[in-house]
């Protein structure tokens, strides 16, 4: 593979911005299939974020998807692919975690689990970050998100969608994270990828047996050899769980003995969308 090349190119000055949908991703229709698992983030101030479920009323995204002063809510998609909004009341994110900072220059672990004001309930499929499997380069995997198709094309937003990529291997950037990209293109010319509203959702492994989670969408770029600068169509960065899942857990314990009460990021408005 020429995954050292595009590798060595991640450090150079390339427009890179949270991982905001499914760049030339499919519609997920299957309702036994991603729309258990995947829901959206949204905040009072209209940024969209993606996310997993990892517990009956528990979501695992991006901490940079929850440093706004606002409040949150998550859309579920039941069965029939209708909307299911849950309020988020408490979240944790990663310890090292910095506010303030872009994902791409984040030092530390861009995770975040939060908490809704109900179960979600047998709709959902809770998938177990226990289970995280470690990304080599020439794997392929899956990512979903409720992202727009293009930069320029925000009326396409909140449809959950997904496509195939390629691990590319670990980079040191600002923190250690895992690349992906399109296997036929590897980012030399645009193609599949995380866009705007993909930050915070899942990269996961397909078998026989559904899906295996192995990360959540930090950033993405664009294409390495494009005239047109852009966020999406060219890398797409992932936080691995293997190397997190002691914190996950603890973090999960401690939001249900919090019960409600904000542990970390910026407390909720009291204003609801």
């Amino acid at each position: 593979m020429r995954a050292l090349p595009i590798l060595a190119l991640v450090v150079s000055p390339l427009v890179a911005n949270p991982a905001w949908a499914v760049l030339q991703g499919v519609p997920s229709r299957d309702p036994d299939g991603l729309r258990r698992s995947v829901v959206s983030i949204e905040s009072s101030t209209g940024e969209l974020c993606s996310g997993v479920v990892i517990g009956v009323d528990v979501v695992l995204t991006a901490a940079h998807c929850m440093t706004d002063r606002a409040a949150y809510r998550v859309t579920a998609l039941n069965r029939a692919f209708k909307p299911q909004r849950f309020n988020v009341t408490a979240l944790a994110a990663h310890p090292t975690f910095v506010p303030g900072t872009t994902p791409r220059t984040q030092p530390g672990i861009d995770l975040a689990v939060v908490k809704l004001d109900r179960p979600l309930g047998v709709d959902f499929l809770p998938l177990d970050p226990r289970q995280a499997g470690r990304i080599d380069v020439g794997d392929q995997v899956t990512i979903a998100g409720f992202g727009v198709l293009s930069e320029k094309a925000r009326s396409t937003a909140r449809t959950l969608r997904h496509t195939r990529l390629v691990s590319l291997g670990p980079v040191q950037v600002a923190n250690r994270v895992q690349i992906v990209a399109d296997g036929s293109k590897l980012a030399e010319t645009t193609g599949a990828g995380a866009c705007r509203g993909d930050s915070g959702g899942p990269i996961l492994a397909e078998s026989s047996d559904g899906y295996q989670l192995y990360g959540i969408t930090s950033w993405s770029s664009g294409a390495l050899r494009t005239r047109t600068r852009s966020a999406c169509g060219g890398l797409t960065a992932v936080t691995p769980l293997a190397d997190h899942l002691g914190w996950i857990a603890s973090s999960m314990r401690s939001l249900d003995a919090a019960n409600g009460v904000w542990t970390g990021g910026q407390p909720p408005s009291s204003s609801r969308r």
